[in-house]
C-alpha cells in the first residue's frame, strides 16, 4: 500500500477527456497541444500521446520537457526570453511564439531558421479572476494593435491568441472568437496557423462538442489556417485525486479534521483563488472542516459532509487534483511531498515516484 499523501492519476478519467479531444480533432481538423503549465506529469505522456499532437510551453524547462518526454509538435512560448536561453529554446522547438514585437525583433536573426509566431491580445476575455485574466487592463500578454502587427508579417507565419480562462460557455467562446475575427481578420487571412490557446472547458459533461468543432472548422476554412488548441485543464479535469489520511480531529466551534497534506503546499491554486477543494460524495450528517497540516492558519481544504464521523486513520480523497497542482507543489514547512501513482485501466495502482528528505534538502541549496 502506498503511504499517503499521494496524487493518484486515474487513466480511465484521463481517457474520458482524451477521447473528447480526439473527437474534436477529427471533426474540426484542429490540432491539440497539451499545456504543460497546467499539467506536466510525464509518466502518463505515453498514454496521452496517441490522442494529442504535442505540447506547448511557457519556459525553457517546459519546452525541453515537451520535446524530450512527449515528442510530436513542440511549441515554445514565453512572456520574455533571456539572451542566455534563446538558443536552447529554439533547439527544442518546432515553433517559437514571441510575446511582443520587440522580442521578435530582438531575436529575429537567431530564430530565422524556425517557424515563428506572435501572441495577439484581443482585449476581451472570459475570466472572472483579474489575477488570471490575460486581457486585463494594462496586460503585458501579447500585441493588441493590428497596424503594428501588420508591419512584421514578413517575419511570422501565425498567431497565438489565449484569452479564454475557465470558459465552459460555448456561446461566450463563439462571441469572443467573433470579436477576434472583427479585430484581426485581415491579419488572420495572411497567417498559416492560429492557436486559440487553452482555458476552453470543452471536455465538460454538457459542452456542445459538435457546435464547438464546427465553429473551429469554419474558422479554419474562412482564414485558411491550421487551428491549434492548447487544452490544459480540459485534458486532465476529474482525472486525479489527492489521497490523504486523517491525523487528528478536534472541535473549535466546528468539527475539524487535520489530514497529512496541505492546500498551500499541494493544491496552491485553490488557496490563491480562495476556492474550496472537492470531496465526494460530500453527503451525510457529519460535517467537517478539512484542514492541512502546515502552520498556515488558512491551510483549509474546505467544509464537507461525511456519512460517518471521521477518526484518525480515515482516508479523505480530494477530487480534481491534477491541474495546476503538481506543477505548483512546494516544500512549505518541509511538509512531505505527495507521492505520484497511476491507476491503470485494469484498476491496478502503480507507484511512480516518492519524494524523500534529500529532495527537500537539495531543493534549497
Amino acid at each position: 500500500m502506498i503511504q499517503t499523501p499521494y496524487y493518484l492519476i486515474d487513466k480511465a478519467g484521463l481517457l474520458r477527456n482524451l477521447e473528447k479531444i480526439a473527437y474534436v480533432r477529427e471533426r474540426s481538423g484542429a490540432k491539440a497541444l497539451l499545456a504543460l503549465k497546467c499539467f506536466a506529469t510525464w509518466c502518463v505522456f505515453d498514454f496521452m500521446r496517441d490522442y494529442m499532437d504535442g505540447t506547448t510551453s511557457s519556459s525553457l524547462n517546459e519546452v525541453r520537457l515537451g520535446h524530450e518526454r512527449f515528442g510530436k509538435e513542440t511549441h515554445a512560448y514565453s512572456v520574455a526570453y533571456a539572451d542566455y536561453e534563446i538558443d536552447e529554446v529554439i533547439s527544442h522547438a518546432d515553433k517559437i511564439i514571441f510575446n511582443s514585437i520587440s522580442q521578435l525583433e530582438r531575436f529575429a536573426e537567431k530564430s530565422a531558421g524556425i517557424v515563428r509566431g506572435l501572441r495577439l491580445n484581443p482585449q476581451v476575455s472570459s475570466s472572472s479572476f483579474d489575477l488570471a485574466d490575460p486581457a486585463r487592463p494594462f496586460s503585458r500578454l501579447g500585441e493588441w494593435d493590428p497596424a503594428k502587427v501588420a508591419r512584421v508579417m514578413d517575419r511570422i507565419s501565425g498567431f497565438m491568441i489565449h484569452n479564454n480562462c475557465e470558459n465552459a460557455d460555448f456561446s461566450l467562446f463563439d462571441r469572443m472568437l467573433g470579436d477576434i475575427e472583427q479585430k484581426f481578420g485581415e491579419l488572420l487571412k495572411r497567417a498559416e496557423w492560429v492557436s486559440l490557446g487553452g482555458g476552453i472547458h470543452f471536455t465538460g459533461g454538457t459542452y456542445p462538442l459538435d457546435l464547438f468543432a464546427d465553429r473551429l472548422k469554419a474558422f479554419s476554412q474562412t482564414y485558411g489556417v491550421q487551428v491549434y488548441l492548447e487544452p490544459g485543464e480540459a485534458s486532465i479535469t476529474n482525472s486525479t485525486t489527492l489521497e490523504t489520511t486523517v491525523l487528528d480531529t478536534l472541535f473549535n466551534g466546528k468539527n475539524l479534521a487535520i489530514v497529512d497534506a496541505s492546500i498551500e503546499a499541494h493544491m496552491l491554486d485553490l488557496l490563491i483563488y480562495r476556492e474550496s477543494a472537492k470531496v465526494k460524495p460530500n453527503d451525510g450528517p457529519h460535517r467537517y472542516m478539512v484542514c492541512g497540516k502546515s502552520c498556515l492558519a488558512g491551510d483549509i481544504f474546505g467544509e464537507f459532509d461525511f456519512p460517518n464521523a471521521l477518526k484518525t486513520g480515515d482516508r479523505v480523497s480530494i477530487q480534481d487534483a491534477a491541474g495546476y497542482t503538481m506543477v505548483k507543489k512546494n516544500w512549505f514547512n518541509g511538509v512531505k511531498m505527495p507521492a505520484i501513482a497511476v491507476k491503470e485501466l485494469d484498476g491496478t495502482i502503480t507507484p511512480i515516484r516518492e519524494f524523500t528528505y534529500l529532495d527537500y534538502e537539495q531543493s534549497l541549496s
